[in-house]
């Protein structure tokens, strides 16, 4: 099976989403998880083939404007280091994609 492919976005995809994937990775690992991580800029995750974006609420709106593939899914941050909200929304896409 292949791994799982998730991308962290913020504007210029260095700080915050690199924050963000750190949080995740220690979720991943509690969670037995292998995934391939990433973080990039928002413009660069449109065109790029992921199974999961995780991104802070603030780019709800901006991503709400592209077209992105229907099997991605979007995980939207209120916190993007709170490894518990993290988890608590991982989580049941992680189940349905099954790998939990």
């Amino acid at each position: 099976m292949a791994k799982l492919n998730i991308l962290f976005v913020c504007g210029a995809g260095l700080g915050s989403s690199f924050a963000a994937q750190m949080s995740t990775e220690d979720v991943l690992n509690k969670l037995g998880v292998v995934a391939n991580l990433d973080h990039v800029d928002i413009s660069s995750a449109v065109s790029m083939k992921s199974d999961i974006i995780i991104t802070a609420e603030n780019f709800r709106s901006q991503f709400e404007k592209f077209s992105i593939d229907p099997s991605t899914t979007l995980i939207y941050l209120k916190n993007i280091v709170s490894k518990p909200e993290i988890e608590e929304k991982i989580t049941p896409v992680l189940k349905n994609k099954g790998l939990l």
